[in-house]
């Protein structure tokens, strides 16, 4: 199955590698489509490892995958990415991530903040 992230890769060869292991990822655009995926397939534990320590929203898994499991996913589009390398420290993210629920479609449109937090990348929250 290609990865729901629009990479045009098999699953396998893509996001999988990133939910097997966060050090796998090595740039903050990487992670973000991993995270799309996560939503895609209600990887909650995943979308919580990959959140930042300062700002994970523990208390609020459960909601996040049952909102995640009743809506009808999409398509992710990458709009711009800044910085967010391998030897970069902090980046962002601008993305539309689109999804089907209650009869129409919706989108989240985000400018998402990426830092390194002991060498890895996390998901900080919304960028300025």
């Amino acid at each position: 199955m290609n990865c729901p992230c629009g990479s045009n890769k098999p699953y396998a060869n893509c996001c999988e590698l990133a939910h097997k292991s966060l050090s796998a990822v090595t740039t903050a655009e990487q992670l973000m489509r991993s995270r799309y995926t996560a939503f895609v397939m209600v990887k909650g534990d995943y979308l919580m490892e990959s959140h930042h320590s300062s700002t994970r929203p523990i208390k609020e898994k459960k909601a996040i995958e049952d909102w995640a499991k009743s809506v009808n996913w999409i398509r992710l589009e990458v709009l711009e990415s800044k910085k967010g390398g391998a030897k970069d420290q902090n980046g962002t993210v601008t993305f539309n991530a689109y999804y089907f629920e209650k009869g129409k479609v919706e989108i989240i449109h985000e400018k998402s903040a990426f830092v390194k937090e002991k060498g890895l990348w996390m998901y900080l929250g919304l960028a300025d």
